[in-house]
């Protein structure tokens, strides 16, 4: 079974969805990674926002984040989450649910130190989520933790990598006359093989 963006139902849905952001980043003008991750909280009211997607595993898919924001509280509490790629460029999308479970090894001290010395910084001043009396206030936090910190600080314990491990992933591509292509790929839980399937558009 395959369809005119060259996906074939056999193939592995994580090597489909590391070429179509290869293809992706030669034509997105920003942040072609960026995923709308979607959360709920304690009492069943979605949450969604804009992240950026670091890594796609043989298994899951990565992102880093303040373990005290909003979107990590809701992730722990509820063990899943769900994303949607999409590149208008391309006319194509990528959605994901799944559970999630915290990388916060060194894999997550490999990857904030790749960021630049004044994102690794922000990590550390920010409060991410908790109210902000002023931007002015926030830069003086941004210099004590410069004083403190100096010009290699660690990961902070509070701040960290998020893994997604799918059960369900979905792509689709625009298709003439809003007849598009989807498949869908189910992960079946006694064999952990997964299962491709055409949907209607």
């Amino acid at each position: 079974m395959t369809d005119r963006t060259g996906i074939f139902a056999g193939d592995d849905p994580f090597e489909i969805a590391r070429a179509w952001l290869a293809e992706a980043e030669a034509h997105e003008v920003n942040d072609p990674n960026a995923i709308a991750l979607a959360t709920v909280d304690g009492g069943g009211m979605p949450n969604v926002r804009m992240v950026l997607l670091k890594e796609i595993e043989d298994a899951a898919f990565v992102f880093y984040t303040n373990y005290e924001s909003v979107k990590a509280r809701e992730i722990a509490a509820s063990g899943t989450a769900a994303f949607v790629m999409h590149w208008k460029s391309l006319r194509r999308q990528i959605r994901v649910r799944g559970h999630v479970t915290r990388e916060d090894g060194p894999q997550a001290d490999a990857y904030y130190a790749s960021r630049s010395l004044k994102s690794r910084l922000g990590a550390w001043a920010s409060r991410q989520s908790e109210p902000l009396s002023s931007r002015a206030s926030l830069m003086a936090e941004v210099a004590k933790v410069t004083l403190r910190q100096g010009t290699s600080p660690e990961r902070p314990p509070f701040w960290g990598g998020f893994r997604i491990t799918p059960v369900e992933i979905e792509f689709w591509a625009d298709g003439p006359h809003r007849l598009h292509d989807r498949f869908r790929w189910n992960l079946d839980r006694d064999t952990q093989q997964w299962a491709a399937i055409r949907l209607n558009p």
